[in-house]
């Protein structure tokens, strides 16, 4: 039961009184300004593009990565099977060369895969 003083500030019907609600929002704008101050110290200090639209050239980069290693892979798997099918009309002996070619193309391809991307991971710099 309200004593009179002022201390329950809710209305006869149950509902919190202006002062709470005066209490509650300055309480709240309190640590909103406090989500913004530790929000502007986390922030980095260069945002003179928004996020959307910076030149982000790692993506573009491993597009052109991916494709030149599946070229790698799919040329040495044609190749050899070209030179298989050759042999096999030259020499008559099919389906031996084609089977036996495209499983060297194939080594080869994974081999030339794995050169290509070797490259990548070596640094450009002086040894020291």
């Amino acid at each position: 039961m309200p004593d009179g003083s002022g201390s329950d500030h809710r209305t006869p019907d149950g509902r919190p009184g202006k002062q709470a609600n005066e209490e509650a929002d300055s309480a709240l704008s309190d640590r909103l300004q406090r989500l913004n101050a530790a929000l502007d110290k986390a922030r980095p200090k260069d945002q003179s593009q928004p996020a959307g639209s910076r030149n982000d050239t790692s993506t573009s980069s491993g597009m052109a990565m991916a494709f030149r290693l599946g070229s790698e892979f799919v040329a040495g798997v044609l190749v050899g099977a070209l030179i298989g099918w050759g042999i096999d009309n030259v020499f008559d002996v099919a389906p031996w060369g084609m089977l036996v070619f495209t499983l060297v193309g194939f080594g080869a391809g994974v081999m030339n895969m794995l050169r290509a991307a070797g490259e990548t991971g070596k640094k450009s710099g002086p040894k020291a």
